[in-house]
């Protein structure tokens, strides 16, 4: 199958994600700088989701560089992602307006989990389907950076109840954690 298509609907939805995310944003009800230090929380939930959202496309991006082909596992497997990737604006416009509450801050942790454990399945669809290239598969991966972070939203989802900020923290820990490069790729692309 063409992993093309695949790329194309994918970019789409997060592209749309990305857009809903920006129109939730509030402008300042004043010409203050006090009125749009009123709004920093939604900002920084707004970039803490972009990054995110801007995260799994990199990392998209490359794991389908790194497949030759696609079944229809990894269709599905894709569009269980994007699913969960298409929650990330709901979550961050809750999120903004309750960043010390509980329940929103859980939330929001949730649909984290779930885009990477969908990523992670999403990863082992594409190393079933590349059976027939070690090599490719091997660099997809087994997912340890992604079991860390399963892990880690795992405590960060309970921790929300005692302190959301404390959750908070372990979510900018994670985009950061993922914001570094993953080199198997880039050596994937100086031997192509």
């Amino acid at each position: 199958m063409n992993k093309s298509r695949l790329e194309a609907f994918s970019d789409g939805v997060i592209a749309v994600a990305i857009t809903i995310m920006v129109l939730g944003l509030q402008t300042p009800g004043g010409a203050t700088l006090d009125d749009l230090l009123a709004l920093m929380p939604q900002l920084l939930n707004y970039v803490l989701s972009f990054v995110y959202v801007g995260i799994y496309w990199v990392n998209h991006h490359h794991l389908l560089q790194a497949a030759t082909q696609v079944d229809r596992r990894v269709l599905w497997t894709n569009l269980h992602l994007l699913f969960w990737l298409s929650l990330i604006p709901f979550v961050t416009g809750w999120i903004a307006s309750h960043h010390r509450d509980a329940v929103p801050v859980a939330c929001y942790g949730l649909v984290l989990l779930m885009c990477s454990l969908s990523f992670l399945l999403l990863k082992r669809a594409l190393r079933h389907s590349e059976e027939a290239h070690p090599s490719l598969a091997a660099v997809i991966g087994h997912g340890r950076k992604n079991a860390i972070s399963i892990l880690l939203y795992a405590l960060a989802i309970p921790l929300s109840w005692w302190s959301p900020l404390g959750a908070n923290a372990i979510y900018v820990l994670l985009a950061a954690l993922w914001f570094l490069p993953d080199h198997r790729f880039e050596r994937l692309g100086r031997s192509a």
